[in-house]
């Protein structure tokens, strides 16, 4: 089902389960590897200090994939080929005493490893250096091992290498010793006194420069931050070391977690998988996540790499000190890490802004996920390839269970309960169970109901009707809850949903709360726990029928759906003190505006009122927040839109989105668009403090709007924005009016222009490719097959993969959907060719193909046809096999 081999037969179904979970019945008391690095051909010697964990003998089964063993010994006696069995993916040992040492020899060949999992070279054979990345079982790549999350042991580790080509030697731990080797080469040792598990397991092995700063933890440990990339880049590393030292500073105010070794390092590389990987002590990261300056980063990739530091940082404690039991348990980490991240975006920003980014991504992300095909909850109850579960559902999705567990129980109870998780996990491997446990105790309430929303898939749909009393000045809410059956699930369970509301008088003002039975209102702000299919809540004291404002700061992981009439969504968008409510009612008034549009409507009240409340929300003088406005400005996403109308037709929700968007800029006028826009250019003077940045992303807002009505203006005022920006976030806003709006000469000139000045920095090279990638319109097709024709792209590069083909099949809806279905013809040729060289990647890219059958039927016959005939391909790797079966299905 999941594989077929080279002649096309099918493999036996080989998915993990959560029910089979059994511990391991061996354990690694400790691990000593030694390893002899060379780009070609490196060597990998490994000494387990096993111990048997069963009351009765049992096989010693360790996995390995593309391992040559040259030796193998157990208790310094030398195995013969009778002594072992090795089969396609493991290593396996019968008879062994209840404990043993077991040697092995082994021969990996990183240059060949195109992958990037397990050792491998990041860059040329020339200039390059040599890393690991071993999450999520990339370990066994390496050498035989138990490599599964919940056999922790303590690791000493020798690096061996030719000291020119190899001058750096860094692992996880503590360094312990280096020194010279015959014939021009060195060694060094580290040794890491905390357990942890193999996926946890780093090296590098390089020519590399170090950016480096002492550092004090809150309990006195004297720490050494190294920040390490090649030559060229280390000057783009400072913005990362001062993210690094705010994000220790906050989780020590925070969650009271301090640093545990005597450094930390973190390195840069352009070949990665992933964004970032925490390894115990030697964080490796993608560099589009660690290397900033102000002219190649923007405003937005300046807050991405501190995020990300900080995500990863933070893994130290909810990650490594405390692990998860098994990959079932990846949102213990993951979910929870991310809530930490975001709260400390938070923090360190605007916490209105930071919300709505963060449901926004959630909504364009995670929400058509749990609705299509690959739906599966943050806790999977079985999964084929691990890799593949590495999703917005358990990040983004599991990091709303957290909040939502953390508002449950109040800041307090939520410090106290991750202190005892921390104290009472520290150094084994945990489960989900544990953490609501610890919670709950330290708030002295039962969790376990929230365990439901870990166990189902599919976004609850929650419905709220209210109605006014007169006579008895009562109000009463009407809440209901309904959850779609997803694959695999066809009955849904009621979910206990917190619903933070307030309700607000004519006047704008919000009133006093108090629900029928309590003497007195508690406040104007009050979260209701919806635990039923649906319950209804009366207040009392309500004079006049009032206006609800509904999961204030987007208290549950819900569709809601709430009918209100345009004025009274327009007066929560001018008056709601909540900045993420605010937010909301535009965008309910948007996606209403939205149905009338596609529904062919020659006026409606939704838009009006949409862009009148817009309009003097504009014209303010006084409205402080540049950067909520910004986003006030701007109707939702594509994906969000095609969630209202199935099936859909790309074309025509494209065009109603560019209708709403015409409208809003011609209720502003040209002459305030400019008037704004010329206010906000005088202004700029290239600082990167929070107001600064709010400006320019109002800016950059302002003149895509001023582009609609006003286009030889606008242009004018890109092309000198372009030439005399002084930073990336004003060059690159710039280009994008440019080449959506400009004649074939501006797009010309200004792309050559681009890539002339910044063609030897692979990021912003990135960034060359996707803004072209992402520009919708009869020419899309041949653009992108253009830029895959180009010199510099490679399929052997993630970063530059996601930068042309993501940008193309998830945000170019109507180019990657086109009618012809040539869209994803292209897609699925690229797939199967890189398949070949790195399945992860090809794996993630093809879930662009998770709404083909939400498509109208023309385009849904076509993808589906396209889609079969990748399934179809001789060889699939098993990750990009599960993505189709399970899409298909």
């Amino acid at each position: 089902m999941l594989q077929r081999d080279a002649d096309g037969t099918p493999t036996p179904d080989l998915k993990i389960r959560l029910s089979d979970y059994q511990p391991s019945a061996w354990r690694i008391a400790s691990v000593e590897l030694v390893f002899d690095l060379d780009i070609a051909s490196t060597e990998v010697y490994a000494r387990l200090e096993l111990e048997s964990a069963s009351a009765t003998p049992t096989p010693l089964r360790l996995d390995g994939e593309g391992l040559e063993l040259i030796e193998l010994r157990l208790n310094g006696k030398r195995l013969g080929p009778l002594g072992y069995r090795v089969e396609a993916h493991a290593l396996e040992l019968s008879d062994l005493p209840a404990s043993c040492a077991l040697e092995s020899r082994v021969r990996i060949r990183p240059q060949a490893n195109t992958a990037l999992e397990g050792l491998y070279l990041s860059g040329s054979a020339e200039r390059g250096f040599l890393l690991t990345q071993c999450e999520a079982q990339g370990f066994r790549h390496i050498t035989w091992f138990l490599d599964r999350p919940d056999v922790l042991t303590r690791y000493s580790v020798e690096l061996r290498a030719d000291a020119a080509r190899f001058p750096v030697l860094l692992a996880g731990g503590n360094a312990v010793g280096s020194g010279m080797l015959a014939e021009g080469r060195h060694w060094a040792r580290f040794e890491d006194p905390h357990p942890k598990p193999s996926y946890l397991f780093a090296l590098v092995a390089g020519r590399l420069e170090c950016l480096s700063q002492p550092y004090i933890t809150a309990d006195g440990r004297a720490v050494t931050l190294n920040l390490w990339a090649e030559a060229d880049a280390i000057g783009q590393c400072h913005y990362a070391l001062g993210a690094l030292q705010r994000a220790m500073r906050w989780d020590e105010r925070s969650y009271g977690r301090n640093y545990d070794l005597d450094v930390f390092h973190v390195v840069a590389t352009h070949d990665f998988n992933m964004g970032a990987m925490e390894n115990k002590g030697l964080n490796i990261f993608n560099a589009k996540y660690l290397l900033a300056d102000a002219d190649t980063t923007t405003d937005e990739g300046f807050r991405a790499v501190e995020g990300v530091i900080g995500h990863e940082y933070f893994h130290n404690w909810s990650g490594n000190r405390v692990t998860c039991r098994d990959w079932f348990q990846l949102s213990l980490k993951e979910g929870f890490t991310v809530f930490r991240d975001q709260s400390f975006s938070a923090d360190m920003h605007s916490q209105a802004l930071k919300r709505i980014e963060d449901v926004a991504t959630l909504r364009r992300m995670q929400f058509p996920e749990d609705a299509g095909p690959l739906a599966h909850p943050v806790r999977p109850a079985e999964y084929a390839e691990i890799n593949n579960f590495y999703t917005a559902t358990v990040y983004e999705k599991g990091a709303e269970l957290i909040r939502m567990l953390a508002a449950r129980v109040g800041p307090q109870a939520f410090r106290r309960g991750t202190d005892l998780y921390f104290a009472r996990h520290d150094g084994s491997a945990a489960t989900v169970e544990d953490l609501l446990a610890a919670l709950g105790e330290a708030a002295a309430v039962d969790l376990t109901p929230y365990l439901a929303w870990y166990a189902q898939a599919g976004t609850p749909r929650l419905s709220a009707r209210c109605h006014h009393e007169p006579a008895t000045r009562r109000y009463v809410l009407r809440l209901a809850q309904h959850t779609a059956p997803t694959p695999g699930q066809a009955v849904k369970h009621t979910l206990p949903i917190p619903v933070k509301l307030a309700l607000f008088a004519r006047d704008g003002r919000m009133l006093p709360l108090r629900l029928a039975g309590e003497a007195d209102a508690v406040g104007v702000e009050r979260v209701l726990e919806l635990t039923d299919a649906a319950a209804e809540f009366v207040f009392e004291d309500i004079d006049e029928a009032p206006i609800p404002s509904l999961l204030r700061g987007f208290s549950a992981p819900v569709i809601l759906e709430c009918a209100m009439p345009p004025g009274d969504l327009a007066l929560l968008l001018q008056h709601d003190a909540d900045g993420f409510n605010r937010w909301e009612a535009g965008q309910h008034l948007a996606s209403d505006a939205f149905r009338a549009a596609h529904a062919g409507a020659a006026q409606y009240a939704a838009l009006a009122a949409w862009t009148g409340a817009l309009g003097a929300l504009f014209a303010q003088t006084d409205f402080s927040d540049a950067a909520l406005l910004a986003e006030l400005l701007a109707p939702p996403a594509i994906s969000e839109l095609e969630a209202l109308v199935e099936p859909h037709d790309p074309d025509a929700v494209d065009a109603a989105r560019r209708r709403l968007e015409q409208a809003l800029a011609q209720a502003l006028g040209a002459s305030a668009l400019a008037a704004r826009y010329t206010a906000l250019h005088a202004a700029e003077q290239g600082a990167h403090d929070a107001p600064a940045q709010a400006r320019r992303r109002l800016k950059r807002r302002v003149l895509e709007l001023w582009a609609l009505v006003d286009a030889p203006a606008a242009l004018a005022a890109a092309e000198a924005q372009f030439a005399q920006a002084a930073g990336m976030s004003e060059r690159l806003a710039a280009l994008r009016v440019l080449l959506r709006h400009g004649d074939a000469g501006m797009r010309h000139g200004t792309l050559t222009a681009f890539r002339a000045r910044h063609g030897q920095q692979p990021l912003v090279m990135d960034t060359w490719f996707a803004v072209q990638a992402e520009v919708a319109g009869v020419d899309a097709l041949d653009t992108v097959r253009a830029l895959l024709a180009d010199a510099a792209f490679t399929l052997r590069n993630p970063n530059r993969v996601r930068a042309v083909l993501g940008t193309f099949a998830r945000q170019n809806r109507t180019a990657f959907h086109r009618a012809d279905g040539a869209g994803y013809a292209l897609l699925v040729a690229q797939l199967q060719a890189l398949d070949q060289l790195n399945p992860q990647t090809a794996a993630a890219l093809a879930q662009a193909f998770n709404g083909w059958a939400r498509l109208e039927p023309k385009r849904r016959a076509l993808a589906e046809s396209h889609l079969r005939a990748l399934a179809a391909t001789p060889g699939l790797s098993r990750n990009l096999a599960d993505i189709v079966q399970r899409s298909l299905a």
